[in-house]
C-alpha cells in the first residue's frame, strides 16, 4: 500500500465550499511591475498569478507541485496573509484573508525551506518557547510541546544550543519544528524540506503524517517541486506553472490521465539520431533531455509491449549505437507533469540556469 494510502483519511468528501474548505480562492491574480525599463518606454508588468482557483478540504494534505517560478510561493504568501492580490477572492479556515487577516493568522502558520529558524544566541528550546509565545500558548503548555517536538523530530540532542552553532540541516528542522507549536488548524509548508538530508527529510515526512491523524480537521497546504514528494505525501495535488492550475487531482487520478504503456529511459551517446527509435512499432518518443557532461542525453519512450523494446535495442544495435543504461517504470507524476506542462521539471530547471548565465532571466 502506498505511504499516503496508509495514512488514515476522513471518512467522507472533504468540504470544498467556499465557507467549507480550509483554503478557498477564485480568479486570484497577481502582478508585479517588472524591472527598471529603458528611457522612453513603459515599465512592464509580470503577471505571477493569472487567475487560481483553489479549493481544498479539511482534513486534506494538498500538495502543489511545479518549478521554481511556477507561482508557488507567490500562492503561498496571499493565503497566509503576507501578500495582498491584485485580484480575487481568498477564504481561508472560513474568513476572508483579505479583510481579516488576524482570524486566519491565529488559525495557521506557515514554514519555508531555507527561513532563518530563529534568533542566532537563543537556544533551540529557548526559539520554540518564544515562537509559542508569539501566540500566545500557555507556558505549561508551550513547555510540553517544545519537549514533544524535540523528540519527534530528532532535535533533543541540539535543545540546549545556540541556533547559530546549529548546521543548516539542524536549522530547517528547527524552522519546521517551530510551525506546530501553536497548534494551528492549517499549516503551510513551502518547500519545507529543503536543505534536509534524506533520512531528515523522510523523518518529516513521517511526522506529518501523524500530526494529521492525531486530530481531524488538521489540514497541510504543501509546495514542493520534488515529484516522489508529492506523490507519497499528498491527498490531492495541483499543478501549476506559469501562474496557472493546470490540472488537480489525486496521485492516482492524475497518472490515470497519461498512457498506461510502460515508460523506457535510454542514455545515448550525445548526438545519437533517435528517428529509428521512433519508428519502431508501438514506441512513442516522448521527449529527450539536453547532453549531459558525461556527453550523453536521456530518451523517453512510451513503450506498448515487450517486443517494442527488443525492436528499439534492434534499431540501436543495426546503427552500431551504445545504450549506456537502460531503465523501465510505469507512469509517474513526473510523466504526468510532462504531459500536461510539456516539458519536465529537469529541462525548465536547466532552462532557467541557462538564462541567468546569460543574464536573460
Amino acid at each position: 500500500m502506498h505511504d499516503n494510502e496508509a495514512r488514515s483519511r476522513p471518512a467522507k468528501a472533504p468540504d470544498l465550499s467556499r465557507d467549507g474548505a480550509a483554503v478557498w480562492t477564485h480568479a486570484l491574480t497577481r502582478e508585479f511591475a517588472g524591472g527598471r525599463p529603458k528611457r522612453g518606454t513603459p515599465r512592464k508588468t509580470v503577471t505571477a498569478l493569472g487567475g487560481i482557483d483553489l479549493a481544498i478540504g479539511r482534513g486534506e494534505l494538498f500538495g502543489i507541485l511545479g518549478p521554481n517560478g511556477a507561482g508557488k510561493t507567490t500562492t503561498m504568501k496571499i493565503v497566509t496573509t503576507l501578500l495582498y492580490p491584485t485580484s480575487g477572492e481568498v477564504r481561508v479556515a472560513g474568513f476572508d484573508a483579505i479583510a481579516k487577516p488576524r482570524e486566519v493568522r491565529r488559525r495557521i502558520s506557515l514554514v519555508s525551506g531555507g527561513d532563518n529558524a530563529g534568533y542566532g544566541i537563543l537556544t533551540v528550546r529557548e526559539s520554540l518557547w518564544m515562537f509559542s509565545q508569539f501566540y500566545g500558548v500557555p507556558g505549561k503548555l508551550s513547555r510540553e510541546r517544545s519537549e514533544e517536538l524535540l523528540d519527534r523530530l530528532d532535535l533533543r540532542e541540539k535543545a540546549d544550543e545556540r541556533v547559530n552553532r546549529l548546521s543548516t540541516g539542524f536549522k530547517q528542522r528547527l524552522n519546521f519544528a517551530r510551525g506546530f507549536m501553536s497548534d494551528p488548524e492549517i499549516v503551510f509548508l513551502d518547500e519545507p524540506t529543503l536543505g534536509l538530508d534524506v533520512e531528515s527529510a523522510r523523518n518529516v515526512r513521517s511526522f506529518l503524517r501523524e500530526w494529521m491523524g492525531e486530530a481531524p480537521g488538521r489540514t497541510v497546504v504543501l509546495t514542493t517541486h520534488y515529484m516522489a514528494e508529492a506523490d507519497e505525501l499528498c491527498d490531492r495535488i495541483a499543478i501549476i506553472d506559469r501562474g496557472r492550475i493546470l490540472a488537480t487531482d489525486t496521485p492516482q487520478g492524475l497518472r490515470a490521465r497519461v498512457s498506461a504503456d510502460r515508460r523506457v529511459v535510454l542514455e545515448l551517446d550525445a548526438g545519437t539520431p533517435v528517428d529509428a527509435v521512433a519508428r519502431v512499432r508501438g514506441v512513442r518518443l516522448l521527449r529527450t533531455t539536453p547532453p549531459t557532461e558525461r556527453g550523453t542525453f536521456l530518451v523517453h519512450l512510451a513503450v506498448a509491449e515487450g517486443g517494442a523494446l527488443r525492436g528499439v535495442l534492434d534499431a540501436l544495435t543495426v546503427e552500431g549505437r551504445t545504450v549506456h543504461n537502460l531503465s523501465t517504470h510505469d507512469p509517474s507524476l513526473e510523466d504526468v507533469f510532462v504531459a500536461i506542462v510539456g516539458r519536465g521539471l529537469d529541462e525548465i530547471e536547466a532552462d532557467e540556469a541557462r538564462r541567468r548565465e546569460e543574464g536573460t532571466a
